[in-house]
């Protein structure tokens, strides 16, 4: 089944399917109205506010959220019902919208000694999309990524450890996200060393564009 993936700013992608559609973290950052318009479901990987809007999001009755533990507990603050708050870890198997969807992952990627580590997630979708969420989570062996979602601008992360994270996952397209503390210099820069130490091609989707997978 053929995917659309639309970026909506900084790591928020909403996902079109036949079945209908649905976003992944669609935190402060991003175009939060779209991402939530017509879903039905939301997919968070952690819970900082760049990757949810707890607001927003407790705000929309008719969503339901899948998410780790410490997401659903702010958004259960926040006044959400939890009917519709479902917690997600490592191994765990989800349909929607019909894409068959693979949680992944543990932990964020360390900031700091003294920052606390946070439950990050990642989602495979089909097999062939991977959302790391802010982490560089590897698919299971043997899984040939077609598209790779990949932060390019954090306090957490290093240029070197995000061609290697590419290497490892050895996906057809990479599309650069979770870049809104980069000026343009700096994301040019990042997506030109992508281009040129990875055999991924780089893809680069402005908020409102469109790519179509399968």
């Amino acid at each position: 089944m053929a995917l659309t993936l639309t970026r909506l700013g900084h790591a928020c992608v909403r996902v079109g399917t036949a079945h209908g559609s649905f976003s992944i973290d669609p935190g402060t950052f991003s175009d939060v109205p779209a991402a939530l318009d017509g879903v039905s479901v939301v997919l968070i990987t952690h819970v900082h506010p760049d990757h949810v809007d707890v607001a927003a999001l407790a705000a929309a009755d008719d969503v339901e959220v899948h998410a780790p533990t410490e997401v659903l507990d702010a958004l259960s603050e926040a006044g959400a019902r939890r009917d519709r708050l479902h917690a997600v870890a490592a191994g765990d198997r989800l349909d929607v919208e019909g894409v068959a969807v693979q949680v992944l992952g543990e932990l964020h990627e360390l900031i700091h000694a003294d920052a606390p580590r946070p439950a990050n997630v990642a989602y495979l979708l089909d097999g062939v999309v991977l959302h790391p969420g802010d982490s560089y989570t590897l698919p299971p062996a043997g899984t040939e990524v077609d598209v790779l979602l990949e932060p390019i601008g954090a306090p957490w992360l290093r240029l070197g450890d995000v061609v290697d994270h590419v290497r490892a996952v050895a996906p057809r397209l990479v599309v650069p996200i979770h870049d809104v503390l980069l000026s343009d210099p700096g994301r040019a820069s990042a997506v030109r060393l992508l281009g040129m130490l990875t055999s991924a091609q780089v893809v680069t989707l402005t908020t409102g564009e469109t790519l179509t997978v399968g």
